[in-house]
């Protein structure tokens, strides 16, 4: 299990960090992260919660995050209305919610972030600046509008396809308007 383990915090790894850089995400902002332990597995979504594989995608991505000094937002399961496990720092005047993640209603990658944060928070929703989803756990619901795809180069981790996006400001004006290239 533990050469699994070092590939999947491998993958996880390599995948928050493209898709910050393919972002071009900065300090201060937030990646909203969804991820079935279960699909890793090569099991159908919510039907084998693994708090082993959740530990070592959170450890993978929350060390490639701080090292950036971007927030991460851990998307629970369905169970838990896909609610949000993030730092209190990153939203210090959210409105907050009270549940704790369980690897059964929340998700073993949910549970790992609330054990793992500092000081964790949840709410029951956000509005993040790019989105790494893991094992089609439908992370649209928390990003900012308008998303766009990021085509990784990681395509799966362990068993589970991974789809990624981040998000650029909304255009308006019309066809007069002139737009900063740099924000798109």
């Amino acid at each position: 299990m533990s050469e699994l383990l070092n590939k999947i915090r491998e993958e996880a790894a390599n995948a928050a960090l493209e898709l910050c850089e393919t972002a071009k995400l900065h300090a201060g902002q937030i990646m909203v992260i969804g991820c079935s332990s279960s699909e890793i597995e090569g099991c159908r979504i919510g039907s084998d919660s693994n708090p082993e594989i959740g530990k070592a995608v959170f450890d993978a991505v929350y060390e490639v995050l701080e090292s950036k000094h971007i927030y991460l937002a851990a998307q629970c399961c369905e169970h838990l209305n896909r609610a949000i496990i993030i730092e209190r720092a990153a939203v210090p005047l959210a409105e907050t919610v009270n549940v704790v993640p369980q690897p059964k209603a929340g998700g073993a990658f949910a549970t790992a972030a609330y054990q793992g944060f500092k000081d964790p928070v949840v709410l029951e929703e956000i509005k993040a600046d790019a989105g790494l989803d893991i094992g089609s756990t439908l992370i649209g619901m928390h990003l900012k509008h308008v998303a766009v795809p990021v085509r990784l180069k990681i395509k799966n981790i362990g068993e589970a396809p991974v789809v990624a996006a981040r998000t650029r400001p909304k255009y308006i004006g019309g066809s007069a308007a002139i737009y900063d290239n740099e924000l798109m």
